[in-house]
């Protein structure tokens, strides 16, 4: 039996919700959160959105990553990208702990620095479920599931982690420089790409444009093959 949203099978009693996919709009919701009312993703249409879950509020690792996220809220604020959290934890808990947090000095987290993004209340779990952010059928926590959104609402990204290891918050800062990078240039970026790096051409779809791509290559100041289709643009050095 199937719905929008799981696959049951009941041969042994397990399901598995059903993960939005990379291109797919992201599910629409209402919520509650510290921040107000949100409609998600209308209220933020126009944005990159970082859409993420956390097992539990009150937890070392999760404390530690939503230091770190306030500590870069400005550095995300500049690439136009909102920062949206989500536990299956309710609105007075979620306040009491960011509270908490408030008061401590961590990585590069200041004592007195508040995490001002929203962080859902979604104690019915039905927001963690459209996203498939629950995996473990024996738990309620939904694990450190990480969702990159696009201006159009569309999901560019997904990154997911276990209970047991934290985000790296740079990465995904790099992530939606990346995903801005290859939107605006219309190119891609090689492995271990970095702001500032050569990025990728896309290669050529039929033999006439590979012909014509080395000729291109070979005329040009600011491309270099390793063949074919694998081609760089070299990016202007600021």
């Amino acid at each position: 039996m199937e719905n929008e949203e799981y696959c049951y099978c009941y041969d042994d009693a397990e399901f598995s919700p059903r993960i939005p996919l990379i291109g797919e709009d992201a599910p629409a919701f209402k919520a509650n959160t510290t921040q107000g009312q949100i409609n998600f993703p209308e209220d933020f249409k126009g944005k990159w959105v970082i859409l993420f879950s956390h097992p539990a509020d009150f937890t070392p690792v999760c404390s530690t990553e939503f230091m770190t996220f306030a500590a870069m809220a400005e550095d995300f604020k500049a690439l136009n990208t909102q920062l949206v959290g989500l536990s299956v934890d309710s609105i007075h808990s979620h306040i009491a702990w960011l509270r908490s947090l408030c008061q401590m000095e961590w990585g590069p987290h200041k004592k007195g620095e508040e995490i001002s993004f929203p962080l859902i209340d979604d104690v019915s779990m039905d927001i963690a479920n459209k996203y498939g952010m629950i995996h473990d059928k024996t738990s309620t926590s939904a694990v450190r599931a990480t969702f990159v959104i696009d201006p159009n609402g569309k999901i560019r990204t997904i990154l997911y982690y276990p209970a047991s290891t934290g985000r790296n918050m740079e990465e995904i800062k790099r992530v939606v420089i990346a995903l801005q990078k290859a939107d605006k240039d219309k190119c891609a970026t090689p492995a271990n790409w970095k702001p500032g790096d050569d990025v990728i051409i896309p290669a050529p779809g039929s033999c006439g444009a590979a012909k014509e791509r080395m000729a291109d290559v070979s005329r040009s100041d600011d491309k270099y093959s390793y063949d074919w289709f694998l081609t760089f643009r070299k990016e202007k050095k600021q």
